[in-house]
């Protein structure tokens, strides 16, 4: 239990001649909530997907909850849960269906009651028993988020995932999450754009840029960073970002 949930080291990462990640190091402590910031195509997902074994990086190592990801056998990927892209969801198969898949790989008798909790909370029971392809964004993210809690993953892996999600079920997803983290029962790494997250939510930020990341702020550092523009959380970001691609 004294391994980080997560530790990145010296990763590097690409598609043919194309490197997307250079050097990347990052670390996700037990019980944290690590946002990743960037812009488009600055390599957050090539990163996540590394990061659940999706994608075989050209150099470097991942260890999830003290398990190497590499050549460690499913130990890791036992740890995991992640939220997949909404349109890889399969389609011909209902919500439940979808549902009891997962559990069963996972070795679950059944849906947990907690997921399905939480699925109540999103409105989403009324769906459950429709086919996939019938669905709008909306709701396949709310069954891919779903997807990724079966199991009580220590690691939750989340790519954009309140894309597309109605208010009331992204302030669900949020308070789920943030009391999880806060009892110790999971991490979380979330790439997104939403700001607001990393300034209410998050414990730690990291930005990526050009595939490396150009900067990290702890949950008090953010705070203070905001205090003192006069523009607000989002331009405070923005001016930080701006200077680290200079260099």
């Amino acid at each position: 239990m004294n391994a980080p949930a997560l530790n990145v080291e010296r990763l590097h990462a690409g598609y043919e001649k194309h490197c997307v990640l250079i050097d990347v190091n990052l670390t996700v402590a037990r019980g944290e909530w690590v946002a990743l910031l960037g812009p488009n195509a600055s390599g957050k997902t090539t990163l996540l997907h590394c990061v659940v074994g999706m994608m075989a990086p050209t150099a470097g190592s991942i260890v999830v909850c003290g398990h190497p990801l590499q050549g460690g056998g499913p130990s890791a990927k036992s740890k995991l849960g992640f939220a997949c892209a909404p349109d890889k969801l399969p389609g011909l198969l209902t919500g439940r269906q979808c549902l009891e898949v997962y559990a069963a790989a996972k070795g679950l008798t059944s849906i947990s009651a907690e997921v399905l909790k939480l699925a109540e909370r999103f409105q989403y029971m009324t769906m459950l028993d429709r086919f996939v392809a019938a669905y709008s964004l909306g709701t396949r993210q709310k069954l891919a988020v779903l997807l990724a809690l079966l199991g009580d993953p220590e690691l939750i892996v989340l790519d954009e995932a309140f894309n597309g999600l109605d208010p009331a079920s992204a302030l669900a997803l949020k308070h789920y999450l943030r009391e999880r983290v806060s009892d110790g029962k999971c991490s979380v790494l979330l790439a997104t754009h939403a700001l607001d997250i990393v300034e209410r939510y998050a414990d730690r930020a990291a930005l990526l840029l050009n595939g490396r990341i150009a900067h990290e702020w702890r949950k008090d550092e953010l705070a203070a960073m905001r205090a003192k523009s006069e523009e607000g959380f989002e331009a405070a970001l923005a001016a930080v970002a701006e200077e680290a691609a200079s260099e």
